[in-house]
């Protein structure tokens, strides 16, 4: 297995085993951080094929269900597949920012994020975004966002619609994070969305059947396209900041009415 110095040993490896904490690492983790550094020094690329397992145990000295826990967990972390049959085996992927998102969601799982939480972020985050669009949106791109906002340009005709709507209206924010230059800008941006469309609140308010602020979203959402469109920076950051600032206000306030109705549901 070329890339790998064959007398290495992942137990001696302390930079490998220990975590910043000084946690020992379990083997099956280690060997998954050897198979990183070889998918990098090799220059793989999603779809190249890795080691068969039997080389693997051989080089790692490793019980075949520890080599496969190892394996399992990349495949978790999206950065491998595997494929049976003719020609099978185990491949490169290329790890997607959903995938990655929805793995860090789950940190939140028990213990939630606030409202208040995620729109600091956004509050932070999105104004830089819209900054770094100005002046560089293609008009393809525009007509993306464009076709989004079809979505929710209208009164919705029910309940199902209506969330529909909500949804799609985060989706336009989603899409200026993937269209931002800065990738780790966009992906933090993106992840407080991530956020929002899992958090119970949210979602309860999405689905609330009181008037929404769909009106006021889209007339922040129109005047930033154009400031994106003409390349005024300084209006983008402005628009996209006072558009957080609102959709926060909204949100708060639509939780404590929600929170309400729950409660006396509850009675």
């Amino acid at each position: 297995m070329s890339g790998i110095d064959e007398k290495q040993n992942p137990a001696d490896d302390g930079r490998r085993l220990f975590t910043p904490a000084g946690k020992t690492k379990r083997r099956p983790e280690a060997i998954a951080d050897l198979l990183k550094d070889y998918i990098r020094t090799e220059g793989l690329l999603p779809g190249a094929r890795l080691p068969q397992e039997r080389e693997l145990i051989d080089r790692f000295k490793a019980a075949k269900g520890t080599v496969r826990e190892a394996m399992k967990a990349l495949e978790t972390q999206g950065l491998i597949f595997t494929r049976s049959g003719p020609g099978g085996g185990a491949f490169v992927a290329q790890p997607s920012a959903q995938h990655a998102m929805e793995l860090l969601s789950t940190y939140f799982f028990f213990d939630e994020p606030s409202l208040s939480d995620i729109y600091a972020i956004r509050k932070a985050l999105e104004p830089e975004v819209a900054a770094l669009l100005a002046g560089r949106i293609t008009d393809e791109q525009l007509a993306l966002l464009e076709s989004t906002i079809r979505i929710y340009d209208h009164p919705p005709g029910g309940a199902e619609e209506q969330y529909r709507q909500r949804v799609a209206e985060l989706d336009f924010h989603s899409q200026l994070a993937q269209l931002c230059p800065n990738p780790l800008l966009g992906f933090l941006s993106g992840l407080m969305h991530n956020l929002l469309r899992e958090l119970p609140l949210a979602r309860s308010i999405y689905a609330d059947p009181a008037p929404s602020s769909r009106e006021e979203g889209l007339s922040f959402q129109y005047r930033l396209m154009a400031s994106l469109k003409d390349g005024r920076v300084e209006d983008a950051r402005r628009i996209a900041g006072e558009h957080m600032a609102f959709a926060e206000a909204y949100m708060l306030a639509r939780a404590q009415t929600v929170g309400k109705a729950k409660r006396g549901n509850l009675q």
